[in-house]
Protein backbone atom coordinates (compact mmCIF):
# COMPACT_ATOMS: atom_id res chain seq x y z
CA UNK A 1 0.00 0.00 0.00
CA UNK A 2 3.24 2.13 0.46
CA UNK A 3 3.90 2.65 -3.27
CA UNK A 4 0.43 4.22 -3.85
CA UNK A 5 1.89 6.96 -2.26
CA UNK A 6 4.47 7.61 -3.90
CA UNK A 7 4.99 10.66 -6.21
CA UNK A 8 4.68 9.55 -9.62
CA UNK A 9 6.91 9.76 -12.34
CA UNK A 10 6.06 12.88 -14.72
CA UNK A 11 7.51 11.49 -17.99
CA UNK A 12 6.36 7.90 -17.10
CA UNK A 13 2.46 9.01 -17.66
CA UNK A 14 3.52 12.29 -19.96
CA UNK A 15 -0.07 14.42 -20.84
CA UNK A 16 -2.21 10.87 -19.74
CA UNK A 17 -3.65 12.52 -16.65
CA UNK A 18 -4.64 15.70 -18.82
CA UNK A 19 -5.83 13.90 -22.16
CA UNK A 20 -8.12 11.81 -19.28
CA UNK A 21 -9.12 15.41 -17.71
CA UNK A 22 -10.00 17.09 -21.38
CA UNK A 23 -12.09 13.55 -22.30
CA UNK A 24 -13.58 13.77 -19.18
CA UNK A 25 -14.58 17.95 -19.57
CA UNK A 26 -16.13 16.54 -23.02
CA UNK A 27 -18.09 13.53 -21.61
CA UNK A 28 -19.05 16.44 -18.95
CA UNK A 29 -20.46 18.41 -21.20
CA UNK A 30 -22.27 16.00 -23.06
CA UNK A 31 -23.44 14.55 -19.67
CA UNK A 32 -24.47 18.42 -18.83
CA UNK A 33 -26.96 19.12 -21.83
CA UNK A 34 -28.70 15.09 -21.06
CA UNK A 35 -28.96 16.83 -17.89
CA UNK A 36 -30.86 19.37 -18.70
CA UNK A 37 -33.01 17.76 -20.87
CA UNK A 38 -34.15 15.23 -18.22
CA UNK A 39 -34.54 18.31 -15.76
CA UNK A 40 -36.86 19.87 -18.77
CA UNK A 41 -38.66 16.63 -19.76
CA UNK A 42 -38.65 13.58 -16.76
CA UNK A 43 -40.17 15.79 -14.32
CA UNK A 44 -38.04 13.93 -11.21
CA UNK A 45 -38.72 10.88 -12.58
CA UNK A 46 -35.34 8.11 -11.61
CA UNK A 47 -33.76 11.08 -10.00
CA UNK A 48 -32.36 8.54 -7.51
CA UNK A 49 -30.32 7.34 -10.36
CA UNK A 50 -29.88 10.32 -12.59
CA UNK A 51 -28.37 12.83 -9.94
CA UNK A 52 -26.18 10.56 -8.01
CA UNK A 53 -24.78 9.97 -11.13
CA UNK A 54 -24.31 13.61 -12.06
CA UNK A 55 -23.15 14.38 -8.71
CA UNK A 56 -20.56 12.18 -8.75
CA UNK A 57 -19.01 12.46 -12.06
CA UNK A 58 -18.52 15.70 -10.66
CA UNK A 59 -16.89 14.96 -7.96
CA UNK A 60 -14.42 12.95 -10.09
CA UNK A 61 -13.22 16.19 -10.38
CA UNK A 62 -11.71 16.96 -7.38
CA UNK A 63 -9.44 13.40 -6.43
CA UNK A 64 -8.46 14.01 -10.50
CA UNK A 65 -7.12 17.82 -9.87
CA UNK A 66 -5.47 16.73 -6.61
CA UNK A 67 -3.69 13.86 -8.63
CA UNK A 68 -2.97 16.42 -11.48
CA UNK A 69 -1.53 18.67 -8.60
CA UNK A 70 0.40 16.03 -6.32
CA UNK A 71 1.42 13.49 -8.34
CA UNK A 72 -0.13 10.83 -5.52
CA UNK A 73 -1.21 7.94 -7.46
CA UNK A 74 -3.88 7.62 -4.27
CA UNK A 75 -5.56 10.14 -5.97
CA UNK A 76 -5.73 8.55 -8.98
CA UNK A 77 -6.72 5.52 -7.68
CA UNK A 78 -10.09 7.67 -5.66
CA UNK A 79 -11.24 9.33 -8.93
CA UNK A 80 -11.04 5.73 -10.55
CA UNK A 81 -12.71 4.31 -7.48
CA UNK A 82 -15.48 7.27 -7.87
CA UNK A 83 -15.72 6.48 -11.76
CA UNK A 84 -16.61 2.78 -11.68
CA UNK A 85 -18.93 2.83 -8.52
CA UNK A 86 -20.99 5.76 -10.38
CA UNK A 87 -21.13 4.96 -13.80
CA UNK A 88 -23.58 2.47 -12.93
CA UNK A 89 -26.09 4.76 -12.10
CA UNK A 90 -25.94 5.96 -15.10
CA UNK A 91 -26.15 2.39 -16.96
CA UNK A 92 -29.27 2.07 -14.24
CA UNK A 93 -30.95 5.55 -16.25
CA UNK A 94 -29.87 4.12 -19.70
CA UNK A 95 -31.73 0.25 -18.67
CA UNK A 96 -34.95 2.26 -17.25
CA UNK A 97 -35.31 4.73 -20.29
CA UNK A 98 -34.92 1.69 -22.92
CA UNK A 99 -37.69 -0.56 -20.87
CA UNK A 100 -39.88 2.67 -21.60
CA UNK A 101 -38.83 3.06 -25.71
CA UNK A 102 -38.64 -1.23 -25.73
CA UNK A 103 -42.19 -1.40 -23.68
CA UNK A 104 -41.10 -3.71 -21.30
CA UNK A 105 -42.01 -3.61 -17.69
CA UNK A 106 -40.12 -6.40 -16.03
CA UNK A 107 -36.57 -5.53 -14.54
CA UNK A 108 -33.78 -7.49 -14.67
CA UNK A 109 -29.87 -7.55 -15.30
CA UNK A 110 -30.60 -9.50 -18.63
CA UNK A 111 -32.12 -5.76 -19.62
CA UNK A 112 -28.58 -4.59 -20.35
CA UNK A 113 -27.65 -5.41 -23.31
CA UNK A 114 -30.65 -4.35 -24.81
CA UNK A 115 -30.36 -1.12 -23.49
CA UNK A 116 -26.74 -1.30 -25.66
CA UNK A 117 -28.65 -1.73 -28.17
CA UNK A 118 -31.59 0.66 -27.67
CA UNK A 119 -29.17 3.56 -27.08
CA UNK A 120 -26.87 2.71 -29.74
CA UNK A 121 -30.14 2.34 -32.07
CA UNK A 122 -30.74 6.32 -31.42
CA UNK A 123 -33.79 5.70 -30.17
CA UNK A 124 -32.34 7.46 -27.08
CA UNK A 125 -30.74 10.29 -29.01
CA UNK A 126 -27.18 11.03 -30.28
CA UNK A 127 -25.93 12.63 -27.06
CA UNK A 128 -26.57 9.37 -25.17
CA UNK A 129 -24.78 7.31 -28.01
CA UNK A 130 -22.06 9.81 -27.78
CA UNK A 131 -22.10 9.49 -24.12
CA UNK A 132 -22.32 5.96 -24.11
CA UNK A 133 -19.58 5.49 -26.38
CA UNK A 134 -17.16 7.70 -24.88
CA UNK A 135 -17.40 6.86 -21.36
CA UNK A 136 -14.92 3.79 -21.33
CA UNK A 137 -12.36 6.20 -22.80
CA UNK A 138 -12.41 8.24 -19.25
CA UNK A 139 -13.07 4.94 -17.13
CA UNK A 140 -10.38 3.19 -19.48
CA UNK A 141 -7.84 6.14 -19.97
CA UNK A 142 -8.18 6.53 -15.85
CA UNK A 143 -7.40 3.32 -15.21
CA UNK A 144 -4.25 2.99 -17.03
CA UNK A 145 -3.05 6.24 -16.15
CA UNK A 146 -3.87 5.15 -12.59
CA UNK A 147 -2.00 1.93 -13.14
CA UNK A 148 1.19 3.69 -14.52
CA UNK A 149 1.48 6.22 -11.79
CA UNK A 150 1.35 3.41 -9.59
CA UNK A 151 3.86 0.61 -11.07
CA UNK A 152 7.40 2.01 -10.22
Amino acid sequence: MIIVFFYYESSKIGGMGYAVLAAWLIQAAVGVTLLASWARHAHGQDAGVVLPHALAMVGFLAPWTAFLTTGAPVWAWIGFGVLTVFIGFGDTAMVRRSRTVRGVSGAGLRDYWPAVRVAMSGALGRRTIFHAWFSPVVWFGTLAVAILATVP
